[in-house]
């Protein structure tokens, strides 16, 4: 464990957190994807935007060097109730009171809900690609959701390009970055949590994520959505649902793009969040 990764008592589950630079404190929110971690999904913005910034990147519980509850929650309300307690707790236990908030995917849908929950606890949100609307479970979210099904090399590397509009950009190292993601996943505990998460039938954990009309109607936090035009896990009318009912957004779309905007677009999605939390 490196000098920026630490292991932080909240509540009764431990969070794995990568805590690096200086500035306005940023909480930022994995996606959902087998192997998941925080530094999975931020590693470049951990690169990037530590000049003005102290990034905050945990691990949900479930995830990584994250607690693995043992007996596991059922049901994804369960594991939301988990998650909201886990990164107030986190909050209190930095002794922060206020943060800007990043959640990308399933962490979108965790950051509506914490904005539910403690909405004086955060500043400006950006949302990217967010679940927490009511959407139609895609192919591929079912696919990747269903890994374990059929846990192998070639399976991490088809997740991956799903992710891509075009996995050109990673071609020269998808083999790699696959057997990482794949090693992390097969950890028995990390495995464990992912099917306790999300067994068959797969759309009934996408309709326990919907965040009602009414209750985005009284967020009130300013908030940017950042949406690929061609996003086949989490399609582009989960942006325009959220758009449509919640009270301070603005919304930016992102042609030519999968579901990997911080990795497929940095460089648009750090301008955006600078621009956005500045």
């Amino acid at each position: 464990m490196n000098s920026n990764t630490h292991i932080i008592q909240t509540g009764l589950h431990q969070t794995h957190l990568t805590r690096i630079g200086l500035g306005d404190p940023i909480l930022f929110l994995h996606g959902s994807g087998p192997g998941a971690t925080g530094m999975s999904n931020w590693t470049l913005a951990s690169q990037t935007l530590t000049d003005k910034y102290e990034l905050l990147i945990p691990d949900l519980v479930g995830y990584g060097g994250s607690s693995h509850p043992d007996p596991a929650p059922s049901g994804m309300r369960r594991w939301m109730r988990l998650w909201i307690g886990q990164l107030l707790a986190l909050l209190d236990q930095l002794e922060i009171e206020k943060v800007h908030l990043v959640g990308n995917s399933l962490g979108g849908a965790v950051a509506l809900h914490l904005l539910m929950e403690a909405p004086h606890r955060f500043h400006k949100v950006l949302l990217m690609g967010p679940a927490g609307a009511p959407i139609q479970l895609t192919p591929e979210l079912d696919r990747i959701w269903g890994f374990y099904e059929d846990p192998t090399p070639t399976s991490m590397k088809n997740n991956m390009r799903w992710f891509t509009f075009d996995d050109g950009f990673i071609a020269d190292r998808i083999d790699a970055v696959a057997r990482m993601r794949l090693e992390a996943a097969m950890q028995p505990a990390v495995r464990k949590s992912y099917e306790s998460l999300f067994p068959a039938p797969r759309q009934r954990h996408l309709d326990e994520l919907i965040v009602p009309p009414s209750a985005l109607r009284r967020i009130h936090n300013p908030v940017l959505i950042v949406h690929r035009r061609d996003d086949s896990v989490v399609p582009f009318e989960s942006g325009l649902y959220l758009l449509k009912h919640l009270h301070q957004v603005q919304m930016h779309v992102v042609g030519r793009c999968n579901h990997w905007t911080q990795i497929e677009h940095a460089d648009t999605f750090h301008s955006l969040l600078r621009g956005f939390f500045n």
